[in-house]
């Protein structure tokens, strides 16, 4: 029995530190905020209750698979989950809608011809069969294994097998998202469908690589799920089963330093001078926060994947709204920006010298009592993608700038909701310094999800690290971020430890 140290309580650390006591470690949690979850919060004010990290779960067999695997009580009777059906509805520039039924390739074909015309609908369904394609092609080196030691294959293949396009008597093939779109899918709410998947994780579908077709492939073949309560009761969820393994949670208590003995982790020093001894120690931080506390070492060897820098971050706007929630009311809506090109620019090029256009933002709009102070109110949570990080660390923090955002966020939010104005009560913005505040991660960045091809640069640093004993765990490390990569960190860390470096990976 060994004791490990794990620096943070967020979500894919908590996934280690569970199967890890399950194994029969001791394990202590050292938290340097109040309460656990990472990005995983909660805003309460009023009777009102919002998610201010993720608002819906994607792929919940990863955490059905850790219920499973770390007691007799399956997700299921731990959380309240429900499927969302319809999935999503989407408002393209144009005015045109479409909801699209969840998990159902034949609904959405017949979704979008009834909705954007004969045709469209058999585009979208060609697409996903390619999509899936990818998927098939890269989800265990990108999910269930840990990272390659020959990576660079991943970083050169491009497992989209996309379909030729002939230009200028020469066969392409498409290499970015936006490429896809334009060859493949042709109609301009099509495209903007497909973008918005990569806009969500912040990646410029301009430059993403064609893998990134995985990410509406795995929302269309695992669909969209809900935890009542809030996504934060899935968080709960998991500290309680830590909790009931024994694993030991510490808050209040900043790590200050990784201890090092004989050339290898050997536990962790805190803010109070105190020394924890460990085995092992699993750090759940941002780059930069490992950075400051493993002092005189080098984390990657020459050639490894390094991490991602400059990664856009999330402002979300929380609506108290008076008034019930409409009966039949869609839980997800996506007001797609009425210019393309300018919000792109806005986010990865030279930011507009006027003042932006209402950018895109998803509208969340669950049937939850649990949410609201009576049956008579709404509670409604607008996001969208920010540049921060990339042009001013301090970009949307000012009080000016967060309120400017919010005022686009609510005219565009508008096309969703008739009346939105009338109805509101107040609300609340939460910045990129809530997010850093929570995470520590360097302007407020929000990591995404792994992907292949484009010369290695949507890769995660590998969850062991070249300083003996020390793994990092969590979305800034393979597999990335997004709730289901952070949970299959977790179980890549605890493989990791109780079976060694020859662990080849999650069955």
């Amino acid at each position: 029995m060994a004791g490990i140290a794990v620096i943070g309580a967020g979500m894919g650390a908590m996934a280690a530190a569970a199967r890890l006591a399950v194994a029969g470690h001791r394990v202590a949690v050292y938290e340097r905020t109040e309460t656990y979850g990472g990005a995983v919060r909660r805003f309460e004010r009023d009777g009102f209750s919002f998610d201010t990290g993720p608002g819906l779960l994607p792929l919940p067999a990863v955490y059905r698979d850790l219920f499973v695997k770390t007691g007799r009580e399956p997700l299921e009777e731990c959380v309240d989950l429900v499927q969302v059906d319809p999935s999503s509805r989407h408002v393209f520039a144009d005015g045109t809608e479409v909801s699209l039924p969840n998990a159902s390739r034949a609904g959405v074909v017949t979704a979008l011809d009834e909705a954007l015309g004969s045709g469209t609908g058999q585009l979208w369904g060609d697409f996903l069969v390619r999509a899936r394609e990818a998927w098939d092609r890269t989800r265990r080196p990108l999910l269930e294994e840990p990272l390659w030691p020959n990576w660079s294959v991943l970083a050169e293949r491009e497992p989209y097998p996309a379909v030729p396009h002939k230009r200028l008597l020469r066969t392409r093939r498409a290499g970015t998202l936006a490429e896809v779109g334009a060859w493949e899918l042709r109609d301009a709410r099509l495209i903007a469908l497909l973008e918005s998947h990569a806009l969500a994780h912040g990646l410029d579908p301009r430059v993403a690589p064609a893998s990134a077709t995985v990410l509406p492939y795995l929302e269309h073949a695992f669909g969209t799920w809900y935890v009542r309560g809030g996504i934060r009761e899935l968080a709960r969820a998991v500290y309680e089963r830590c909790v009931a393994r024994k694993v030991e949670f510490v808050f209040g208590a900043e790590v200050t330093g990784v201890v090092e003995k004989d050339g290898r982790a050997a536990g962790v020093e805190l803010a109070d001078g105190a020394v924890a001894e460990a085995d092992f120690v699993v750090a759940g931080v941002a780059p930069e926060a490992l950075g400051r506390v493993v002092r005189n070492a080098v984390l990657r060897g020459e050639g490894e994947v390094g991490p991602q820098r400059g990664l856009p971050s999330r402002l979300a706007v929380l609506l108290a709204l008076r008034g019930a929630r409409p009966q039949g009311t869609t839980h997800r809506t996506v007001v797609h920006a009425e210019d393309r090109e300018t919000e792109l620019d806005r986010l990865f090029g030279t930011p507009p010298a006027t003042a932006a256009p209402p950018p895109t933002v998803t509208v969340l709009r669950p049937d939850d009592p649990r949410l609201v102070p009576d049956a008579g109110h709404e509670a409604v949570t607008l996001t969208s993608v920010v540049p921060t990080g990339r042009h001013e660390p301090e970009a949307f923090d000012r009080r000016a700038d967060a309120d400017a955002a919010a005022e686009g966020m609510i005219t565009a939010a508008e096309r969703a909701i008739p009346g939105l104005r009338d109805r509101l009560l107040w609300h609340e913005v939460r910045t990129p310094a809530d997010i850093a505040a929570a995470t520590g991660a360097e302007g407020g960045a929000v990591p995404g999800p792994a992907l292949a091809a484009a010369d290695g640069r949507l890769l995660h640093p590998a969850n062991l690290t070249a300083v003996p004993g020390l793994f990092t765990v969590g979305g800034w490390s393979h597999p990335g971020g997004g709730l289901p990569h952070a949970g299959m960190s977790g179980a890549l860390v605890a493989g990791l430890i109780v079976e060694g470096p020859d662990f080849r990976g999650s069955q």
